[in-house]
């Protein structure tokens, strides 16, 4: 027996069960949904919760086929025989990826991926990644090399919020040896990307050319780092108290005092502005433009209005104008594109947080519209974000009887809140979009749908992502629905 196959022993259904303990809340009456690729490390998953499954334990599986490849629809294909052979409902999503400028098919298509995901995912339910030990070595030291600070060199957590329920990753102390091992000793097949033989992507030439060479030096490499990656954590979350309590200090709504921020030390201040804009669900910006938030931006003249734009921290962006630490002229950083990205504002004592999708949106699109839906089910929206679907579903999540005879459809302005669950607080929807792990110029895009009387105004569902708990199907709702916001260029089989 190898060394692979003795450490393989580890990996199955008894194992995955006692790692899920751990982390899926009220495991095993739990609803899961594995995210399958097809591949391996997926298959390995999938197949070790359908062995043996407790009868409490509810699971299914969604593929999404991107349409990338030649193969796609033969994946798409292999997927549904192997839910077939293990008996677990799947449903396959479909979507075309469309890359912003400057954006890598990567990155866009991982965040068509986690968008559909993220939809598709009921109140309550768990889903569960494939990453493994290797994936999270890889993600460690590219963050490395790419600069990254703490919060990415804390590379993946094996529990975090997600959507309307939570994003699992219970493989993470595992090998992709190991899951491979076991596969084949369980006679299940998998398909591979030809992709992951492109060397000209990052992770490939990593994965391909560097760790084979580290791994023969440092055997033990991959759980070492994943130590320092739970060590880094634990600074990032000491950092983000201290930055919370500062923020909170500042804070006026969701802006924040320019004269409390100028009297903290400039790390704190930074430290603070980082986690600002990181706990609104925004990528950082990089280090120059943080340098510029933390330093121009807020010594400038209070009448000036300036600003800094990014495009998701990425640097394909051009810079227009000059900085003064005197607050002379303005601080502009300017992307190709209005839509994409984020913007800090100075307004006089005030600093605002914005996404350009939002800016852009909110000059050309109605500030408001009405859709009567019982007369017509379908409702295509403006500026190029798709339609609105409401349909009947005897298992849909909707009460129908429930709902307004019209929505009043708007878009974010700040400060709306919805009730996610029954019972529970009406929360920030600002928090709970955190929360869902959805693409900044998507989050400025979700429509809203609302109830208007003369006497109340309430939010009932943002986009197909979360619905207010007033509306929301039970056990003797007689009439259910489900209710879908399909972009531009997306369906669903």
């Amino acid at each position: 027996m190898t060394r692979h196959q003795q450490a393989a022993g580890a990996f199955g259904p008894d194992w995955l069960a006692g790692q899920l303990a751990g982390l899926a809340p009220g495991f095993p009456n739990v609803a899961l949904c594995v995210a399958l690729s097809g591949g391996v490390d997926s298959t390995a998953l999938l197949a070790a919760l359908a062995v043996h499954r407790p009868r409490s334990l509810r699971l299914r599986a969604v593929h999404v086929d991107h349409g990338l490849r030649p193969a796609a629809k033969q994946w798409a294909a292999h997927c549904r025989a192997l839910a077939r052979r293990l008996r677990v409902p799947l449903r396959v999503l479909v979507t075309k990826v469309e890359p912003a400028r400057g954006e890598s098919l990567e990155a866009a298509a991982r965040d068509a991926r986690y968008r559909l995901l993220a939809t598709d995912l009921a109140p309550g339910e768990v889903l569960l990644t494939a990453h493994h030990s290797d994936d999270q070595l890889e993600t460690v030291l590219l963050q490395l090399l790419r600069g990254s600070g703490l919060r990415g060199l804390a590379a993946m957590p094996p529990l975090a919020p997600f959507a309307n329920g939570w994003l699992a990753r219970p493989l993470l102390s595992r090998s992709r040896a190991e899951l491979e091992v076991w596969v084949r000793e369980q006679g299940l097949s998998w398909v591979e990307d030809d992709s992951n033989d492109d060397e000209s992507l990052d992770r490939n030439y990593l994965r391909r050319r560097v760790l084979p060479l580290v791994r023969e030096r440092w055997p033990g490499s991959a759980t070492a780092v994943a130590r320092s990656a739970r060590h880094v954590a634990e600074a990032q979350a000491l950092l983000d108290a201290l930055a919370r309590v500062d923020v909170e200090r500042a804070s006026y709504g969701e802006s924040l005092s320019v004269k409390t921020l100028r009297a903290l030390p400039v790390d704190r201040l930074r430290n603070a502005l980082r986690f600002w804009i990181t706990r609104s669900g925004y990528l950082a910006p990089d280090t120059r433009r943080l340098e510029e938030i933390a330093g121009p931006l807020l010594d400038a003249r209070e009448d000036a209005n300036p600003f800094v734009e990014w495009r998701g921290g990425d640097n394909d962006t051009r810079r227009r104008g000059q900085s003064s630490a005197r607050g002379g002229a303005r601080a502009n950083v300017r992307s190709n594109d209005v839509r994409d990205g984020v913007r800090v504002q100075r307004h006089g004592d005030l600093l605002t947080l914005q996404a350009r999708a939002m800016i852009h949106l909110h000059a050309t699109a109605p500030s408001e519209l009405v859709w009567s839906w019982r007369a017509s089910g379908n409702f295509n929206l403006p500026d190029g974000l798709g339609k609105l679907e409401l349909e009947r579903d005897d298992l849909g999540p909707i009460d129908l009887d429930a709902l307004p005879n019209a929505f009043t459809i708007r878009w974010r302005r700040g400060g709306e809140r919805l009730s996610p669950r029954a019972g529970g607080p009406r929360r920030m929807l600002k928090r709970l979009l955190q929360e869902s792990h959805i693409p900044v110029t998507e989050r400025a895009r979700l429509p809203l749908l609302y109830s208007v009387t003369p006497s109340e105004e309430k939010l009932l569902a943002v986009a197909d992502l979360l619905l207010d708990a007033t509306v929301q199907a039970t056990a003797t709702t007689r009439h259910r629905g489900r209710l879908l916001w399909i972009p531009s260029g997306t369906h669903r089989r």
